[in-house]
């Protein structure tokens, strides 16, 4: 009997300033649903994940929160929970990249990186916040694109034209976190020698052998090797040297030696699959003592195997940097990363609640959709390459009303009853006719597992279904219930319900590894240890008995579907023959001295991203005796700089600390007192004579920054 396969597998770490969003949940489920099917047969797998906790924006989102940056991780952390248990998703432990395990991992393999002469330090011009007094990263800069001129950008590339820049490239470039004007300073920096013949020669054959990413990844990082003529007629010149590190302040892993310095996230950050596994581990040992396998062993071990899921964001980060810091630390590199893509919503639309298009997984959860609907759902989308899946609602309807319930589960509630009731909850024997059906459906059991392995759910699961349809045939071709009222056919109703309960036996195995708890009941209703890969080939005998038949899974409605987005209808127009006999208001009646403006559809509203935030400081303008500056801070991780014309009636004590409404996506506008960055709502009368005052708007207790006002 050959050893089991050793498997070591991970996702990508989602960094821990926010709840998971949909797009984590789907790959979560696509790994889980194959750590779920190797367990299935019988290989060994620790599958880990973590929290990416370093960087400059948890510092600062710490910072406004009055937070350490430990404590703010935590707190993130300690949401994670309902997420993976709503959706079945059995990761073997979660850690932290701020973990003991992780600063000790990620400075030793710096420590060896250097030994090997593949660390070097230059001394590089950035810019520096003068107030905040901090380098600041390039996505807390902005300024005016060098090459179109859009105003606004941030110091790493234009959203308007697509141009990639330096932020020294920028005009009129000011730090986002305090608007003030940033100065060039120079610092030293450490390097990975990525480009260092070597690391080419490694990541070349390592990228391109056909074993360790999918075909169109391979074909995009190919093109990352060479010198290249790009759309602007600039040249790339292949792969270049690594910038790992950042000055203080800096939440992250401080570099061996070299104090100020630190990892950037992106260094430390993949070291964390590493840390957890370690993590998971070491507790392992302390539990089992002498006879577990430490971490240094395990991953010594030749037949390990190191998997990681990723999304096609992040290739160049687990294609070159993460291979060549294994390989050239000493370590092991992984044997596969599997890249997907990303989740539209309806026919193509990237998701974006402004748009009325977000899924929210806790929402889901809570409107009690059942949970594994959309991991057959999202499963039967994902084909093992990195091309986007479609979230459609009519189509989600259709595919689980019609697969799951009326093909699948079906298959068991049309034969249990008869099973119970007539037969005393027993199987019987199975005829010619019948075992050759059952005989189809286990020859398919190789093909199923290809498609598993190959991570195509897509095939697997269009399979299955296929089997489901044969068996269905099977059942009308028998029709059961007609059996049942038969004077003398007793002996083939037990015959066909028999065939009924063993293919559904079937089917439930093929679609375990989607489907963790509904096939748990499954195994309980028929009163049998959980069913491995092996079971196939083995079917119930004569005589076994089941349990009683309770109802499986509901159909969705569509109706409770509907709430899981938001509304995004355009608003019921007045008909015109009832428009043109209604009165129109006089001056005296119009509300707040001024007509209601044209009807606009709700198209035109979403455009529109209203934020609660928090003005942090307000402060009279020199110069202007209609503007107050507000400084206010929407949940975002950084702070916005907006001009308000309310200075009389309000002295700036009296904003601070208070709630308000922010206009979050008006384009920011370069004034005479500096560059205001949204605008606050407030009400006031069209006619000041006849109501004098302004009123900022001032959301309820318990609303907080960032949420969106609908």
């Amino acid at each position: 009997m050959s050893a089991p396969r050793k498997l070591f597998v991970t996702t990508a770490l989602p960094y821990a300033n926010g709840n998971f969003h949909i797009g984590h949940i789907m790959e979560y489920i696509q790994a889980d649903i194959w750590v779920r099917f190797q367990r299935m047969t019988g290989a060994e797998v620790n599958f880990v994940g973590a929290d990416d906790a370093h960087g400059a924006p948890i510092m600062i989102a710490a910072e406004k929160a009055s937070k350490t940056p430990q404590q703010f991780v935590a707190d993130i952390a300690a949401g994670r929970k309902p997420y993976l248990d709503g959706f079945h998703i059995a990761f073997d432990n979660w850690s932290s990249t701020d973990s003991p395990e992780n600063h000790e991992l990620a400075q030793q393999i710096y420590r060896d990186l250097k030994a090997n002469d593949l660390i070097e330090t230059r001394t590089i011009e950035q810019f520096f916040d003068p107030e905040k007094n901090m380098f600041l990263p390039d996505r807390y800069i902005k300024g005016e694109c060098p090459n179109c001129h859009a105003k606004d950008q941030y110091g790493d590339n234009c959203e308007v034209c697509g141009k990639v820049y330096a932020p020294t490239d920028l005009i009129n470039p000011y730090s986002t976190l305090t608007g003030a004007k940033p100065l060039l300073k120079n610092s030293k920096h450490f390097f990975f020698k990525l480009s260092d013949p070597r690391c080419v020669s490694f990541l070349e054959e390592w990228t391109q052998n056909g074993e360790h990413v999918q075909p169109e990844v391979a074909r995009k990082v190919k093109e990352w090797f060479s010198v290249r003529t790009n759309a602007d007629g600039t040249t790339s010149e292949g792969l270049g040297d690594w910038d790992i590190s950042r000055d203080a302040p800096y939440f992250g892993i401080e570099i061996p030696d070299a104090p100020g310095k630190y990892f950037y996230v992106w260094l430390d950050a993949p070291v964390g699959y590493l840390a957890s596994l370690k993590n998971l581990l070491d507790k392992a040992c302390v539990e089992a003592g002498d006879g577990a396998i430490g971490y240094t062993q395990y991953m010594a071990q030749p037949e390990l195997e190191q998997v990681h899921f990723i999304g096609k964001d992040i290739i160049t980060f687990h294609t070159l940097f993460w291979p060549a810091m294994l390989k050239f630390s000493g370590r092991k590199t992984p044997d596969k990363i599997c890249v997907h893509g990303f989740l539209t919503v309806n026919n193509g639309e990237k998701m974006s609640k402004s748009r009325g298009t977000g899924l929210d997984p806790l929402k889901y959860l809570s409107l009690g959709l059942n949970a594994e609907w959309l991991r057959y759902y999202l499963a039967a989308k994902l084909n093992g390459k990195n091309e986007d899946i479609d979230f459609n609602a009519d189509d989600f309807v259709a595919r689980v009303n019609s697969d799951l319930v009326g093909k699948y589960i079906n298959i068991a509630s049309r034969a249990a009853g008869f099973i119970g009731k007539r037969f005393g909850g027993q199987l019987g024997t199975v005829s010619d006719d019948g075992a050759s059906l059952l005989a189809g459906l286990r020859a398919e059991a190789a093909a199923i597992n290809a498609s598993y392995e190959a991570r195509d759910t897509a095939r697997a699961l269009r399979d299955v279904m296929a089997l489901a349809d044969k068996v269905n045939e099977y059942v009308d071709a028998n029709k059961p219930w007609e059996l049942a009222k038969k004077e003398g056919a007793e002996a083939r109703l037990h015959d066909v319900c028999t065939v009924c309960i063993e293919a559904f036996r079937l089917l439930t195995l093929y679609l375990k590894p989607v489907l963790p708890a509904l096939a748990l009941n499954v195994e309980a209703f028929l009163k049998i240890e959980p069913l491995t890969w092996e079971d196939a080939a083995t079917p119930l005998p004569a005589g076994h008995a089941i349990g009683d038949y309770k109802h499986l899974m509901q159909r969705v409605d569509a109706k409770v579907l509907e709430q899981l987005f938001e509304s995004n209808q355009p608003a019921v127009a007045v008909p015109a023959a009832q428009a043109a006999v209604e009165p129109i208001a006089s001056d005296a009646t119009l509300p707040g001295g001024e007509a209601i403006a044209p009807t606009i559809t709700i198209d035109d509203f979403v455009k529109i991203d209203l934020r609660i935030a928090k003005i942090v400081d307000c402060q009279k303008v020199e110069g202007s005796k209609k503007l107050l500056q507000l400084t206010l801070d929407a949940g975002e991780g950084r702070l916005r700089n907006v001009f308000s014309g309310i200075a009389s009636a309000y002295e700036p004590e009296q904003l601070v600390g208070k709630l308000t409404v922010l206009v979050a996506n008006l384009a920011p506008r370069k004034m005479k007192f500096g560059v205001s960055e949204g605008m606050v709502l407030a009400a006031s009368h069209a006619d000041e004579k006849a109501a004098p005052g302004i009123h900022v708007l001032e959301p309820w207790p318990g609303a907080v920054p960032g949420m969106r006002v609908r």
